[in-house]
């Protein structure tokens, strides 16, 4: 008996430990799955364009009456001029200033229309805000899935490690005990020990170096524009861009994408190491896609969700937009 169990782990065991590297190393990929990880269906629309010109201008550059000043907040006189409405509320404002007793039935009608236009504008505008917000979100959601999926089966696949370590140690205490109950304590105990030794030292490592990888492909990657911050976007509409590239000068103020952008390196989001490897994990986050862990497009996910919440900011701007225009005239 002692001598099947001394050949059996003489033999086998080298080829046996060999074979759950093999199988630890595999990059997880399957036909199913293809879709999930190599197209998104996140976007429907067409890719916006427009130049740099007809971005808005800066609020800061434009002369804006005293009178809207001490009626609209900052805020909301941004968020007008994002959306492309300042001249029509300057106008709307000059006319509500007036008297109403003195309202000609022209002025009444053009109230009414630019009341109509700028509320028509501000409701299209809260839609943009909501369908890129709701891109960011199902691509947070896409990264998420993927994540997760990969994570279950590195776990699955650090259960079976673990059961073959407790495979290995009570097989060779097994082997051990049978030869000693017939008498054999020589080189043939000490062989299985160091045998067995190895293997959990082996199941071990690879325990702690289980990590499995998928290709992931962004080609339409918001990060990449919050990233780099041209002048002009195909993501985002043009008034969001302007949203987020929007600061005050003179007053040490940074812009949403610039704080986004702080964040991700501060926070170690996008933390290098090794310099030398800075630009390889650039290129993945921001650039077309490549192979991913499931630990970085957990974090991939957590800054789309981060972009979208700065997206939604601005609701609460064209919020406070209307309730200010509300009050217009009372």
């Amino acid at each position: 008996m002692h001598s099947f169990f001394f050949h059996f782990f003489k033999k086998n065991l080298f080829s046996i430990c060999l074979s759950f590297l093999l199988v630890s190393c595999t990059v997880y990929t399957k036909t199913h799955f293809n879709s999930l990880t190599t197209t998104s269906n996140c976007n429907h629309e067409a890719p916006y364009s427009y130049t740099e010109n007809e971005m808005p201008k800066p609020l800061y550059m434009l002369q804006l009456d005293s009178a809207i000043l001490k009626r609209f907040t900052l805020p909301s006189l941004n968020a007008a001029n994002a959306i492309g409405i300042l001249p029509k509320l300057e106008e709307l404002f000059q006319l509500k200033m007036q008297q109403k007793s003195n309202y000609t039935t022209e002025q009444q009608l053009n109230i009414l229309s630019l009341e109509q236009q700028i509320q028509q504008r501000i409701n299209i505008a809260s839609l943009e805000v909501a369908s890129t917000a709701s891109e960011m979100d199902c691509e947070e959601e896409r990264a998420d899935q993927v994540g997760n999926y990969l994570m279950g089966k590195i776990d699955d696949a650090k259960t079976k490690l673990t059961v073959g370590t407790i495979a290995f140690d009570a097989l060779g205490a097994i082997s051990a005990g049978i030869l000693l109950i017939n008498g054999h304590s020589g080189n043939a105990t000490e062989f299985i020990g160091i045998g067995t030794g190895l293997a959990e030292a082996t199941l071990g490592v690879l325990i702690l170096t289980k990590n499995k990888k998928v290709k992931f492909y962004h080609p339409r990657n918001a990060l990449r524009d919050i990233w780099n911050g041209p002048a002009v976007s195909t993501i985002f509409p043009s008034s969001v861009w302007y949203f987020l590239n929007y600061k005050q000068p003179g007053k040490n103020e940074i812009s949403l994408r610039e704080q986004l952008v702080n964040k991700w390196v501060s926070f170690g989001q996008i933390a290098v190491k090794k310099p030398q490897q800075k630009e390889k994990v650039y290129a993945l986050y921001f650039g077309n896609g490549g192979t991913y862990t499931a630990e970085q497009l957990s974090n991939r996910a957590n800054m789309y969700d981060q972009l979208e919440s700065y997206i939604n900011l601005m609701k609460q701007d064209l919020r406070m937009l209307n309730v200010e225009l509300e009050k217009l005239g009372k």
